[in-house]
């Protein structure tokens, strides 16, 4: 199944007391261009989420947005400088000693301590950088996910789009083919009328007739470039079927099936096949703008 060059899709999921949402949107582009703006803290996780995205799409610009709310405290420490407590009680201690038990009493408690400077630190807890990497891309999955299933079904319309366009090709390149012999046998009776005009009595040299005939049948001859049309089609139909990124391919047949309309719209003359022509080049390039959205 073809899909679609431009998607999005989004996920929310708290995990380990972090709220994490994720958007993922892309619109065309001939190469696959990421990029990820994401907290700075969680940088670290930032080419795990690349090479997930690479595992969805081929092509396009794909814009990713990676939110991070910490729901709890756990992410911070408070610890005890132990030798600077201890330093300080020995110190309070020779400070009641050498003051006396006149000038210094009483015993100093927990909370003393706890004012001094540097007894108690906050610090932010150590983690687990592979959990929260394990994290961010769980739900960047379902993100992806849901991008995926929306380019599909855009995917769908566009080969439904381009499907209906090939038949109107091929009835197009049908009408051509009817056409192209009567104009070999239009062209020799307007032939023959304009000698037997011009000569009037004279014997007309039928010979000369048929070969005259025959050189403009060769020259406004369209059977191969309607074989290679039919040939591009069935190409362009199987890849429509197909379930891996086509949109090169395609692009490259639309190229060759513009090649073989403007081969055949230099060799007819006739007014209704010139028509057809036309018609038919309209069709390639509305598929032609078509296959740009495709991956």
């Amino acid at each position: 199944m073809i899909k679609s060059m431009t998607g999005y899709g989004r996920a929310r999921e708290t995990r380990n007391g972090r709220d994490i949402t994720v958007e993922v949107r892309s619109v065309n582009n001939r190469y696959l261009d990421c990029s990820v703006k994401m907290p700075r803290a969680y940088i670290f996780a930032e080419d795990a989420i690349k090479s997930q995205v690479q595992r969805y799409a081929s092509r396009g610009k794909v814009d990713l947005f990676v939110t991070v709310e910490s729901k709890g405290a756990e992410e911070t420490v408070v610890s005890v400088n132990e030798p600077l407590a201890k330093s300080y009680i020995d110190a309070l201690r020779h400070l009641q000693q050498l003051g006396g038990s006149g000038i210094i009493k009483g015993n100093f408690y927990a909370t003393d301590l706890a004012r001094l400077p540097d007894v108690l630190s906050v610090t932010r807890a150590e983690e687990d950088l592979e959990s929260i990497s394990a994290d961010l891309c769980a739900v960047l999955e379902d993100a992806l996910k849901a991008y995926t299933a929306m380019r599909e079904t855009e995917g769908r319309k566009l080969a439904e789009d381009i499907g209906r366009r090939l038949d109107i090709i091929e009835t197009l390149t049908r009408l051509v083919e009817e056409r192209s012999p009567q104009t070999v046998a239009e062209y020799r009776e307007k032939l023959l009328a304009r000698m037997s005009e011009v000569l009037q009595s004279t014997a007309i040299d039928e010979g000369r007739i048929l070969t005259e005939a025959a050189i403009f049948a060769d020259k406004v001859a369209v059977d191969e470039e309607t074989v290679r049309l039919r040939s591009h089609l069935g190409q362009l139909r199987e890849l429509l079927e197909s379930g891996v990124p086509v949109g090169r391919k395609l692009d490259f047949l639309i190229q060759e099936l513009n090649r073989e309309a403007n081969t055949i719209g230099s060799k007819c003359s006739d007014i209704q096949i010139a028509r057809d022509v036309v018609d038919l080049k309209a069709e390639i390039e509305k598929i032609r703008e078509q296959v740009q959205n495709i991956e």
